[in-house]
């Protein structure tokens, strides 16, 4: 038990899927997971534990923002022992070709600052995703028939930006989308030699002004779950 997860030893799996809203935690569970469990309500922020496959998995909400997913993620690796983190989530496309419902891989994320700014100073730092869950992860969306990009996103620090020539800038540079977690888990999956990885689904457009309805999401959501779950799990 933490401070905010009140989850006992063992109630946590090795493998944890991050979503930042709590309920799409709550939803995901009870989709793909086998005999899930309600281990946190710590703040609101569920957090459940199954199996997919014969294989235990934690489902557990992040919140919105690099600081709130860096006390998540640093909890689950420091005080549960967790190997394999997975965001699962939205991000906005800044490429024309990245459609509504397209799959993003986030291979790199930049970000202005995160969390880890104190620790790495002047240096830019550059974090990536593991190439292994990252391979898998390709490979299930195909095997899915699943629209999927691999590259860089960006890890914004707002969410209602007022920075246009920077958008522009990233999508000049080929940024796929932006969100705001995946930076600050590469940063954490770095420094504590764990795995990790961002699966995220487009919600919204920045350039054609495109967004999926809400009624929509949740099937369409379906996808990212699968292909991160097949990806944490598959044979190498």
């Amino acid at each position: 038990m933490t401070i905010h997860i009140g989850a006992e030893k063992g109630e946590i799996a090795e493998t944890v899927l991050m979503p930042g809203d709590p309920l799409r935690a709550k939803w995901a569970a009870e989709t793909f997971l086998t005999d899930a469990v309600c281990v946190n309500k710590v703040r609101g922020m569920y957090g459940y534990t199954g199996t997919w496959n014969g294989h235990r998995v934690t489902i557990q909400g992040s919140g919105m923002g690099m600081p709130s997913l860096s006390i998540y993620a640093n909890e689950l690796i420091k005080d549960y022992d967790v190997q394999t983190l997975i965001r699962i989530g939205s991000t906005g496309a800044m490429q024309k070709h990245v459609g509504i419902r397209d799959v993003i891989l986030a291979q790199t994320a930049s970000s202005l600052s995160t969390p880890s700014i104190g620790m790495f100073r002047e240096l830019n730092f550059a974090p990536c995703a593991d190439f292994d869950l990252l391979h898998r992860a390709y490979h299930a969306a195909m095997s899915l028939d699943v629209k999927t990009h691999i590259g860089g996103i960006y890890s914004a620090d707002v969410f209602y930006d007022e920075r246009p020539d920077l958008n522009e800038q990233m999508t000049r540079h080929g940024i796929l989308g932006v969100e705001m977690e995946a930076a600050e888990l590469y940063n954490l999956a770095a420094r504590y030699g764990r795995r990790a990885l961002a699966v995220l689904t487009v919600s919204d457009h920045l350039v054609t002004g495109e967004a999926l309805p809400a009624q929509d999401r949740e099937s369409s959501f379906g996808d990212m779950v699968d292909i991160a779950l097949t990806a944490a799990f598959a044979a190498p």
